[in-house]
């Protein structure tokens, strides 16, 4: 950096901060949301080797659907931001401005090569503002292009000091090129062009030889009037060092690509499927254009896919005249630099080899890219252009006649250029803007319709997104995508039918199978999901399973690789009640991806399908292991766990719900699961606070309702459970075990007869057969000291349940105790009545501990603990006995046992909800 001025990088700094200092308020546009949100790689519980071994948008190489786009440290730094300020986009667009303020300071370094001093700063300034690099700088997945150039400018700077004394040989500038350069490929693949730089800069420039000088020394050589001269032969063994290395980096690439080029289809780039000559035309035609943006940058667009440039399909066609034009303009400049050995054709050459060099992995010559021109890969060719447009206003404004034009219009385009830049800018503040700008530019590109309403789609805009999606089927009626956007927003309006019609046109479009041909070859990987959408849709009516798992097989048919296929088909083979063939599908879904969390998760649900809960915990920690805040495997990992009963799994159940409520805090079911596991630990305090926050945050919370109230009551609090009951029952008044509960309160804790009364009485109207509301309405009548209406409503009980014992014995209590009444009612003695009166004063409390024990029983039996039941009954008396009074402590261990198995009861009811 010694030949660049504190001064002058202090310019650079100020104008890129003037220029771009509005990007920092732009979020994830377009291809952010694939590369930065959707890309696990991002995550620092990703392992790093899987950068190494996934595409830039995070897709494993060997995959079919990758982009083969290898960039691994470009995304090594999306996650150091990642890591820093996770998905805060400020910062990501932070650094993109830092790393195009570093190449405008290299590259000024570089133009000094070839520049005077005010030359060099003037093609670093117009660089710094030029408008064709807001994709670049503004779009955070531009750093791609930032951090390859640093490298790649870096390198050539690198190269020009391997050229030592008397014109040896300096190895390690070489040794040192050829590391930069792996390093400028590896954050972008045009980063191995600088190779190319460096030899026309060794043999034009280095070594000052012209192309007349080579073809005459060829000659002499050919001819046997001469040998090559040793600055030569130094000059071919640096070459070959150069193409060895680059032919060993291009090797290494191969591999990693696994020989396989990506697939695009004819909406990405429409001329590399057309016959010829539209193609070589259309090609062609594409360098005029992509020269133009550069001369002219006023209409910039995000994408020129599709329609946007319509074929060349003709000689006769107008547009050839520009491509004529640009190669006799391109061939002058050519003959020009390499003709003459004065510094101007130098300057000129090098110019044209950063134009040409790295644009040529873009320009479809050598295999089709996916785009038909991208704006974002005019960075670097745009520094030749820079170079070339200094050097043309040095010229004039050495011209004393011109000096004062040139500077005016050198001012006017530097302050067009950067209000331009600032202006567009705006555009990349969200995907609605972009697109929207996009569209003012180019009306017959379909893509950009579809994605316009797919911003619109992503604010619940379904009505206005539906008229894009719309057009864009007007605008490429064949368009398999904007079909099935208009499916998907239809299903969003819920309306159905309209929706299946336009994924059987989708569906209708898809290219026929051709036997020998490779399927995948001739379609979009993502296009396949149409018959997954379509899938979707009619499943819903259960009358058309079979059908949706029939497309399901259609798509596996096509593509026996296409993952989704065999995931989507295992969630319909559960809901059919196949859970051995969905474990199949899943289990082939693993065999083509082992690292998916999703599968080894629904992997899990299956297996709890078939009660194999071991197992199902197992593939929950497999899918933990990929992904440690996997929300669902965390949940439902902890549930199975919870409902194990092993007391030594809880405080692992404990620790990944407090993980899952970090993620989730506004979900109510994990703090209500934290309760119920610290009710197991008897840790009732915690207990309660977990159970308020669920309610908080769910007031109408069912489960939590009733458990929180269960636990006052458990805990001898039961006037407070009481208000909480009457929010349960004011949300759910046909909540059976809630009436219970609250029953039970108010006839031992309130003496509220009434109350409780009501509370049976409601279970009744709800279910007439529900033999425990009945009974407690039994013990009430008791209470109430009508012992007939007692015995006839406890004759309706047993008839409901007539092998409950309990019940029977009850009966014959109430039967006894009617019999010595109406004994002691013909004795005319006072004593004796008074004896009658204190009697049936002692049998009243003895059904009353009856009906407690009842509550406990009946519980019991919902959850087939019949031993708790037996146990409890043969401690009661004879019909023919009196029976004394119970102590406390008893009477609180009925109570725990009560509430215990109510507690049971309502985790069942809750299991059996989820």
């Amino acid at each position: 950096m010694a030949d660049v001025s504190l001064k002058e990088a202090a310019l650079i700094v100020g104008v890129v901060a003037a220029c771009y200092w509005n990007s920092l308020f732009c979020g994830f546009v377009f291809d952010d949301v694939s590369a930065i949100l959707d890309n696990k790689d991002l995550h620092p519980s990703t392992p790093l080797k899987n950068l190494f071994q996934n595409d830039f948008w995070g897709t494993p190489m060997s995959e079919e659907r990758s982009h083969k786009s290898y960039r691994p440290l470009t995304v090594l730094t999306f996650r150091l931001n990642y890591l820093f300020s996770e998905l805060n986009a400020v910062s990501y667009h932070f650094l993109n401005l830092v790393f195009h303020v570093v190449v405008c300071i290299v590259f000024l370094k570089v133009c000094k090569l070839f520049l005077d001093n005010r030359s060099s700063i003037v093609a670093s300034l117009l660089f710094a503002v030029h408008p064709i690099h807001t994709e670049a700088v503004t779009g955070v997945v531009g750093r791609a292009e930032l951090l390859s150039s640093i490298f790649f400018l870096a390198a050539f700077l690198s190269y020009t000091k391997s050229k030592g004394p008397d014109n040896t040989i300096v190895w390690t500038p070489i040794a040192l090129t050829v590391f930069l350069v792996a390093v400028a490929t590896l954050c972008k693949e045009q980063g191995i062009t600088v190779v190319g730089i460096c030899c026309v800069y060794e043999v034009f420039i280095a070594q000052g030889y012209t192309l007349p000088t080579l073809l005459d020394t060829a000659v002499q050589i050919l001819r046997g009037k001469g040998s090559i001269p040793f600055s030569m032969l130094q000059t071919l063994l640096k070459l070959i060092v150069l193409m060895f290395s680059t032919l060993l980096l291009v090797v290494v690439r191969v591999q990693v690509i696994q020989s396989q080029l990506p697939v695009f289809t004819r909406f990405d780039n429409p001329a590399a499927v057309s016959p010829s000559p539209a193609r070589q035309l259309t090609f062609n035609y594409l360098l005029p254009v992509n020269a133009w943006l550069l001369l002219n940058p006023s209409e910039l667009c995000c994408d020129w896919t599709m329609g946007t440039i319509p074929l060349v399909e003709s000689l006769l066609d107008v547009r050839n005249v520009a491509t004529l034009t640009f190669f006799c303009f391109l061939g002058a400049l050519i003959v020009f630099s390499l003709r003459y050995p004065d510094n101007s054709s130098k300057t000129v050459l090098m110019a044209l080899c950063l134009i040409v060099l790295p644009f040529i992995p873009a320009s479809n010559l050598f295999f089709p890219v996916g785009f038909v021109v991208a704006e974002r890969v005019l960075y670097v060719p745009s520094m030749g252009f820079c170079i070339l447009v200094a050097h043309g206003w040095r010229k004039l404004s050495n011209k004393s006649v011109l000096r004062k034009i040139s500077w005016v219009c050198l001012a006017a385009v530097l302050f067009t250029h950067a209000l331009k830049t600032l202006h567009r800018n705006w555009d990349w503040e969200s995907e609605y803007t972009l697109f929207m700008s996009a569209l003012k530019v180019n009306k017959n590109n379909a893509k950009l319709w579809n994605n316009v309403g797919h911003a619109l789609e992503n604010e619940k805009n379904f009505e206005r997104a539906l008229q894009f999606f719309i057009q864009a089927t007007q605008v490429q009626p064949d368009d398999i995508g904007a079909h099935m956007n208009v499916g998907r927003t239809y299903k969003n309006l819920n309306k159905t039918k309209e929706a299946e019609e336009s994924y059987m046109i989708a569906k209708s479009l898809m290219p026929q199978i051709i036997p020998g041909k490779k399927y995948a070859a001739r379609v979009a990987p993502n296009h396949l999901n149409v018959y997954i959408n379509l899938a979707n849709l009619i499943r819903a009516n259960e009358s058309r399973l079979e059908e949706a798992d029939q497309l399901y097989r259609q798509a596996i048919s096509m593509r026996p690789d296409f993952k989704q296929a065999y995931i989507s088909r295992g969630e319909l083979l559960l809901k059919m009640n196949k859970p051995l063939k969905a474990k199949e599908a899943y289990l082939r879904a693993l065999e083509l991806d082992r690292t998916n969390a999703d599968l080894w998760y629904n992997l899990a649900i299956v297996y709890i399908e078939l009660k194999d809960p071991a197992e199902a915990l197992k593939n929950f920690n497999r899918a933990l292991e990929l992904n440690p805040m996997h929300k669902l495997a965390l949940f439902n990992s902890a549930l199975l766990m919870q409902e194990s009963g092993d007391a030594r799994l809880r405080p692992e159940a404990k620790q990944r719900l407090l993980h899952y409520v970090k993620e989730e805090p506004q979900d109510a079911n994990g703090y209500f699961n934290l309760g119920m596991l610290a009710m197991d630990d008897k840790k009732d305090m915690e207990a309660e606070a977990w159970m308020k926050k669920a309610i908080r945050l769910q007031p109408n919370f069912r489960s939590a309702l009733f458990n929180l109230a269960l636990l006052y009551s458990q805990t001898a609090k039961e006037l407070m459970a009481l208000p909480v009951l009457e929010d349960l029952l004011r949300y759910y008044p046909d909540h059976t075990k809630g009436l219970i509960l609250k029953g039970d309160i108010l006839m031992n804790q309130k003496k509220d007869i009434v109350g409780a009364k009501m509370c049976f009485e409601k279970i009744l109207e709800l279910d007439p057969n529900n033999v425990q509301g009945k009974h407690n309405l039994c013990v009430v009548y008791f209470e109430e000291r009508d012992l007939i209406k007692a015995e006839k409503c406890l004759v309706e009980t047993l008839a409901l349940a007539p092998h409950e014992e309990y019940i029977q014995r009850h009966l014959n209590i109430v039967r006894s105790k009617i019999a010595s009444l109406g004994a002691m009612e013909q004795s005319s003695l006072p004593s004796e009545g008074t004896a009658a009166a204190e009697e049936k004063k002692k049998s009243f409390q003895n059904l009353k501990e009856v009906k407690n024990e009842k509550t406990t029983t009946q519980s019991a039996v919902d959850n087939n603990k019949e031993h708790s039941k037996n146990k409890k009954l043969t401690e009661k008396n004879s019909v023919d006995k009196e029976t004394p009074k119970k102590s406390t402590k008893e009477i609180k261990d009925i109570e725990k046992k009560r509430v215990a198995a109510l507690k049971r009861l309502e985790e069942i009811e809750r299991i059996l909800n989820v």
